[in-house]
């Protein structure tokens, strides 16, 4: 009776925590035992004889049972830290090989879709498989990276070669540039980065409120302005930007601007006026939207331009900081800062599609920074021109294909790359660690599978952390691969970096730390064609104090105008709620469009489809209800491809799904089209005089007089896709009109 109730006054006295454990585990934990203190005999071990503290001989043999004994228990300590290292060693390899599978895994499922078109091959008589595309697709051309991605990544950011060289911090100003600031105080560059924003006026920049103001320019035509803060004011007439001051580095070769893509033998042009303008919109430091970068005529003179821009933002940004590492050298005021640098080091993201723009950017910064008659310093450049440049083995023979396709797709069409660039004098070194890089050059593929998606353990985006100006080149492009890749490193840029990477925050500006960072960011946007998913980058991710500057174009003549068939044009409207709602879209189809087209003497009728979700939910509704048809899209294989034409052609099957990355990425003439249904518009106007062209290829081979039809379905949300098609002034009243059937006709009359 004692000892249980002296047992039950033990277990009172416990804590709430001993409590807990002795339930679980049926004792107390070792921490809480009662050891009854007994005094041992003190003994003094002697430790064994190191080269700088030897023991003397005598001291040896006396104590040589008490130092072996020692020695011995040593041993086994040693023995169990490195079986215990090794066992977290080969844990933490385990792990390792664990996330990379899952994430190659992830990667592939993710990637699967993003271009499967490369997987098809040209099945036309004549022709011979694309290879150069076929690099394109990240299945067939990121296997090999995605099993050397460890070592990969690893080089990007461990790399040590040339560091000093391109120190930053460590490095002084070349002769003659030790006083280029003195004049530079009024110039844009340095009030664009000295310039303190109040907590009212972010405030104000995030509410999304904008002063918008219209004007004309003569190359760039109609331009919107958006101004966020009163104190800067929207852009004028030309005279307003003019020319940014150029970097002495670049004054001997910036006119040399065109030099890159001048024909051999032919004569260089000098700067052309659509240039001069967008360097004075971009000398501004104001977000940019040019929408009428075609691949055929603009695009290279736009290259050209951001590159110069490039170049003269990281030189000023460098020597200012050389310059400043100079006058701390020589200050004794310990309390004098200078706040001239970001978090991290990369200042300048460039986004394009393919391994041949990387190619063709670089090329352009060689030619304005090599000094005349003089070779330029560029390390890792043949390594450079192995992977981004086209070995001749590689071109594919001229095939039969559209101009602008041409120009898309020629050089390496691979979409998987990252690579850094940093800037030092004259010097430039590429492949250069991205903490310690200036550019950074990737698609947005390449990039996401470093910064990864929330829960990996391995993932990194502080490199994006002080990104003061984002370039996306051939932003429709990205449509065309997976633009959820883009929105995601729109994501993590700007954001507070998670480590410190070694900065010296006494030189961080103070906007960079208080996180206001996307608030100076500039950001570049260049495309060909105007599409709400392109503006929505500057409507939701962009948020410049100094506001944005986007160009309108209006076509006046639409791509139908280029149809040669003789043809009826019937465009049917239907009401939509908003731009996303694909559901009415369906359902107009489903219920208006398709009875027409069921009877067997509507057959051969082709079906374009421009959004592959919209393409997967029509082909799931023919196969329910076991209607005859075939489907072509972006990840057909080439006997599907094969089968589907063959069978269409014949007309053993009634209707052909056909979706538009197909199209985008192979340019197929399909044949024996009588009958053709547009389930949305074109992404690119040019694309609906090529599709409707296509019903050409089925009179010279049948010889019959046909009658074909054609059908286009729109919403009042189409409205820029509609006006590049049948041209503005057609378009407004269509759009006004309130009647919801328009007709046109093509071909030997005379458009109505």
């Amino acid at each position: 009776m004692g000892k249980r109730r002296r047992g039950n006054q033990e277990i009172t006295n416990l804590t709430k925590k001993q409590k807990k454990h002795l339930k679980e585990f049926g004792e107390q934990h070792p921490f809480h035992d009662n050891v009854v203190d007994r005094p041992e005999k003190t003994q003094i071990l002697r430790l064994p004889g190191s080269p700088q503290h030897p023991v003397p001989d005598s001291e040896e043999d006396s104590d040589e049972e008490q130092q072996s004994a020692y020695q011995k228990l040593l041993t086994t300590m040693i023995q169990g830290a490195d079986d215990n290292s090794e066992d977290e060693e080969s844990d933490n390899e385990d792990d390792e090989e664990e996330v990379e599978g899952e994430s190659e895994e992830e990667e592939e499922e993710e990637e699967e879709g993003s271009d499967a078109e490369e997987d098809l091959e040209d099945e036309e008589e004549g022709e011979t498989p694309d290879n150069s595309q076929n690099k394109e697709h990240p299945e067939k051309t990121n296997g090999g990276i995605e099993e050397t991605e460890e070592a990969e990544t690893e080089g990007e950011f461990t790399d040590k070669k040339n560091e000093a060289a391109f120190c930053l911090e460590t490095n002084l100003p070349a002769k003659g540039e030790e006083n280029m600031g003195e004049q530079e105080e009024e110039d844009i560059f340095v009030k664009h980065q000295e310039t303190e924003l109040s907590e009212e006026e972010v405030g104000r920049i995030l509410q999304g409120s904008k002063i918008k103001t219209q004007v004309k320019w003569p190359k760039l035509g109609t331009l919107q302005c958006m101004c966020p803060l009163e104190r800067f004011p929207a852009m004028g007439q030309p005279s307003s930007a003019p020319l940014p001051s150029i970097h002495k580095t670049l004054e001997a070769n910036w006119g040399l601007l065109n030099q890159s893509f001048a024909p051999e033998g032919g004569t260089m042009t000098d700067v052309t006026e659509l240039q001069k303008e967008l360097l004075g919109l971009m000398g501004a430091y104001r977000d940019v939207h040019f929408t009428n970068s075609s691949p055929l005529r603009e695009a290279k003179e736009v290259r050209s331009a951001y590159c110069l821009h490039v170049l003269n933002h990281v030189l000023r940004s460098n020597t200012r900081v050389l310059r400043n590492n100079a006058k701390l050298k020589e200050t004794k005021d310990v309390n004098k800062e200078f706040r001239d640098q970001g978090i991290t080091r990369p200042k300048v993201l460039i986004l394009v599609p393919f391994r041949d723009g990387v190619l063709r950017v670089v090329q352009t910064f060689i030619t304005l920074l090599e000094p005349k008659g003089k070779k330029m310093d560029v390390s890792n450049k043949k390594r450079f021109k192995e992977e981004y440049g086209e070995e001749p083995g590689e071109s594919p023979p001229k095939l039969h294909r559209p101009d602008d396709y041409h120009a898309i797709f020629s050089g390496n069409t691979d979409d998987h790359f990252r690579i850094g660039v940093s800037i030092m004098k004259r010097s430039m070194r590429l492949y250069s660690p991205f903490y310690s890089s200036d550019i950074i050059i990737a698609s947005p593929l390449g990039l996401r599978t470093v910064l990864g998606a929330d829960g990996e353990k391995k993932r990194d985006f502080d490199f994006l952390s002080s990104i003061e100006l984002l370039i996306v080149d051939q932003a429709d492009v990205f449509l065309m691969q997976n633009w959820e890749h883009l929105l995601h490193v729109l994501k993590y840029l700007n954001l507070q970096p998670l480590d410190s990477h070694g900065v010296d925050f006494s030189r961080v500006r103070m906007w960079n730390l208080n996180n206001w960072a996307a608030h100076y960011r500039q950001t570049l946007v260049f495309s060909a064609i105007q599409e709400p998913q392109i503006t929505n980058i500057l409507t939701k991710h962009c948020h410049n104090y100094r506001g944005q500057v986007c160009s309108k174009t209006i076509p006046k003549v639409g791509s139908i105008c280029q149809v040669l068939v003789q043809l009826p044009h019937v465009f049917q409207m239907f009401h939509s709620d908003s731009f996303m709602d694909q559901d009415a879209r369906f359902q107009f189809f489903v219920d208006k469009i398709l009875p027409q087209y069921r009877d067997s003497v509507m057959s051969h009728t082709f079906i374009y489809v421009p959004s592959y979700f919209d393409f997967v939910r029509l082909r799931n509704y023919l196969k329910k209800e076991d209607i005859s048809f075939a489907s072509v899209s972006e990840y057909s294989q080439r006997s599907e491809v094969s089968r589907a034409r063959h069978y269409f052609q014949k007309g053993e099957k009634q209707f052909m799904l056909f979706s538009e990355r197909f199209h985008f990425y192979k340019r197929y003439t399909i044949k024996g089209i009588h009958n053709l249904i547009f389930y949305g518009l074109p992404t690119y106007p040019h694309f609906y005089s090529e599709v409707c062209n296509m019903l050409q290829a089925g009179v010279r081979e049948g010889g019959g007089s046909v009658s074909f039809t054609c059908t286009a379905l729109y919403s009042r949300y189409d409205m820029h896709r509609l006006a590049a098609i049948t041209g503005v002034d057609r378009a407004a009243q269509m759009l006004q009109s309130k009647k919801t059937v328009h007709l046109f006709i093509t071909g030997e009359e005379k458009n109505t």
